[in-house]
């Protein structure tokens, strides 16, 4: 139990670049070209025809690419410091959308970087995930990070006292990304963290 704050963020587009490594090698390894846009079911096609990759074929790529490439993943712009600043606040943890049996890979490839936090993994909607770390923490107040709007949905749904920050640091992939802030399910939506972490100090030392 802790009377600290806590802080749950996702990785992959908030702490680390993923889509952009994933689309290098998709187009070196496999002659695959993936175009950012808000229909990920078709931005993955063929070089030879054109031809949109099937859904079952995109997940069995990402998977390959997380058993192969994860070395690739470099840190997004300011993502180091910001945990360093935040984990002087408050309890940093780090919840991914990755199979369980890859937790200790992202816990190694994190600290690597430096962000010695500990990690859960997850399938699916977070909002559950979030409620079942939040009753283990016990935090004075908590908050959570992620670039996807349905996981600011489904948290505000299990843990609606949660501040919720909307942020995807791929700047490639964020205007095609739908925005939890003005579905209201995202308190904020802010991309860059030298914007970000002066927002996440004051809520985190705002009274409970």
């Amino acid at each position: 139990m802790s009377a600290r704050p806590l802080v749950i963020s996702d990785c992959d587009e908030v702490l680390l670049r993923m889509v952009s490594h994933f689309r290098d090698w998709l187009g070196e390894e496999h002659e695959i070209d993936f175009a950012f846009q808000s229909d990920f079911a078709r931005a993955l096609t063929r070089r030879e025809d054109g031809e949109a990759v099937d859904q079952k074929d995109i997940w069995r790529l990402l998977n390959a690419f997380f058993d192969t490439e994860m070395d690739r993943q470099d840190p997004v712009e300011g993502a180091v410091e910001a945990y360093g600043q935040l984990a002087e606040k408050a309890d940093v943890v780090i919840l991914t959308n990755l199979l369980d049996h890859r937790q200790q890979d992202r816990a190694d490839q994190l600290a690597r970087y430096g962000i010695d936090a500990k990690v859960y993994t997850n399938q699916g909607p977070k909002g559950a995930a979030i409620a079942r770390i939040i009753e283990e923490y016990s935090p004075s107040r908590s908050l959570f990070i992620d670039d996807l709007s349905q996981h600011h949905n489904s948290a505000r749904e299990h843990a609606p006292d949660t501040v919720r920050l909307h942020l995807c640091g791929e700047p490639g992939l964020a205007p095609h990304i739908a925005c939890g802030e003005k579905a209201g399910d995202a308190h904020a939506r802010i991309d860059r963290w030298d914007d970000a972490l002066p927002w996440i100090l004051q809520r985190l030392e705002e009274p409970a």
